[in-house]
């Protein structure tokens, strides 16, 4: 029975050869994040900057579709709302609500609380109510950031061990430069920077190094079936081997995104652009980038390049 193939099941693309632009054109990316996150920051949200969260109860299910309709017409600088479970919300999910409204700097608290009772009406329990003020917000964002280096510093850690370091060296840059192009897409196109803005680029971390690994690891197994191949042909080789199941694999999880991305609603729309983007500035890395990086690294063990660099010219 023959296999349906969108590929070719053999390319010779010469992935080596065309890194100058690759860099070229990842080196633009990354100095316009860079550029934009010094210039202009993050559009930082309710979790970063501080704002009211209320904790609101309802005996029937809650359309909070019409619940966020109504509190956007009190006119406040921005609003999430979600269903919350825990407590006496566990059964059903659906019947809480968690409302987080960021007021402006002219509107008390207890104003913006009574305005969204009030605009309710009387068929809500609010169970809870409280103030983020802007220094808990900030440790927030820094340790949100924190979390997302020492994650692309462990990955590069755990390449290392797993493969040699200069593997790990390459994985760290190339998941680094991911990370940090999808966060210049928060700041160029001012996207609401969120938690749900770190979990995204936590996502994009793992998904981005699993490609990468997959390469490595085939460029490993071919170093030992090719002993005398220059690591540039090693690397084309291995590459090509590989890029059937690295081209599916993206395109399959961005299919499943659009839906996501076009009816997932406000709330999840920028998560979802992010994560869709990461996807695939992170398959153009794995494929064009991340291997080509080995060449400028001290040849790995069992290479027969004494310098890769000359050899590939």
């Amino acid at each position: 029975m023959p296999i349906l193939r969108f590929l070719p099941e053999a390319t010779k693309i010469d992935f080596v050869g065309a890194r100058y632009f690759a860099f070229a054109l990842d080196g633009l990316l990354l100095l316009a994040s860079i550029i934009s996150i010094a210039v202009h920051g993050f559009n930082l949200g309710i979790d970063f900057t501080g704002g009211v969260l209320m904790q609101v109860k309802a005996a029937q299910t809650i359309d909070i579709g019409k619940m966020r309709a109504e509190i956007d017409s009190l006119g406040f600088k921005e609003s999430q709302i979600q269903y919350f479970g825990g407590g006496q919300c566990d059964i059903p999910a659906d019947s809480c609500v968690l409302i987080r409204v960021q007021p402006d700097a002219s509107q008390a608290d207890q104003v913006v609380a009574d305005a969204i009772k009030g605009k309710l009406g009387a068929g809500y329990t609010f169970r809870a109510a409280e103030v983020v003020g802007p220094k808990v917000s900030g440790e927030l964002f820094r340790a949100g950031v924190l979390a997302t280096l020492l994650a692309v510093l462990a990955i590069g850690g755990w390449v290392a061990v797993r493969f040699e370091w200069q593997y790990g060296i390459s994985a760290a840059v190339a998941t680094g430069h991911d990370v940090l192009v999808t966060a210049g897409l928060y700041s160029i196109l001012h996207l609401d920077f969120t938690l749900t803005s770190i979990a995204a680029l936590l996502t994009l971390a793992g998904y981005s190094i699993n490609d990468t690994v997959v390469v490595f690891d085939r460029i490993r197994e071919n170093r030992r079936k090719f002993k005398r191949m220059p690591l540039t042909e090693l690397i084309n080789l291995s590459t090509n081997q590989m890029l059937t199941r690295t081209i599916l694999t993206s395109v399959a999880t961005a299919v499943s995104l659009v839906p996501l991305l076009i009816f997932g609603g406000p709330s999840l729309f920028d998560f979802s652009a992010a994560i869709l983007f990461g996807i695939v500035v992170g398959t153009f890395s794995s494929v064009y980038v991340a291997a080509a990086l080995l060449i400028y690294l001290p040849a790995p063990a069992g290479s027969i390049d004494a310098n890769p660099a000359e050899a590939s010219v």
